[in-house]
């Protein structure tokens, strides 16, 4: 490349980032394995790691503090998402017609897990589209 240094720097600091993302997806979510020899099951591989990507980082925007910004937030991984999230150690109930959960003494996460669950509860239908669940939107 013939441009200058900082132009070449600016560059592959944006390439940084996606080459970073492409490891994750990777590494963390399965894409360098690819489950068959057959085109169509592997695009719905393909579909299955990017929804569990994007899953991922919606979790990440709805679980983040009132009037934080976008640069402040931190990305999580998957496997640490996963870790945090999928294994978590409750006990659901149901009694007298009420169902619950009851985390165990030694679930670390269980705060941040309840905020998570009190926040899917509050999603409700507006006028013409779904309501905000925190009061202050997301900032650059």
């Amino acid at each position: 490349m013939a441009e200058a240094i900082d132009l070449l720097v600016w560059f592959y600091n944006q390439r940084a980032g996606a080459e970073n993302l492409i490891k994750e997806a990777n590494n963390d979510a399965g894409l360098a394995a690819h489950p068959s020899g057959r085109w169509a099951t592997n695009c719905v591989h393909f579909q299955l790691v990017m929804l569990a990507y994007n899953l991922n980082c919606w979790l990440l925007l709805f679980h983040r503090e009132e009037g934080v910004k976008a640069d402040e937030l931190k990305h999580t991984t998957l496997a640490t998402a996963r870790l945090r999230f999928l294994f978590v150690a409750a006990k659901i109930w149901q009694h007298a017609g009420r169902t619950g959960i009851s985390y165990s003494d030694q679930y670390q996460e269980r705060g941040l897990f309840q905020r998570l669950m009190e926040r899917l509860r509050d999603i409700v239908a507006g006028p013409a589209t779904f309501l905000p669940v925190l009061a202050t939107p997301l900032e650059c």
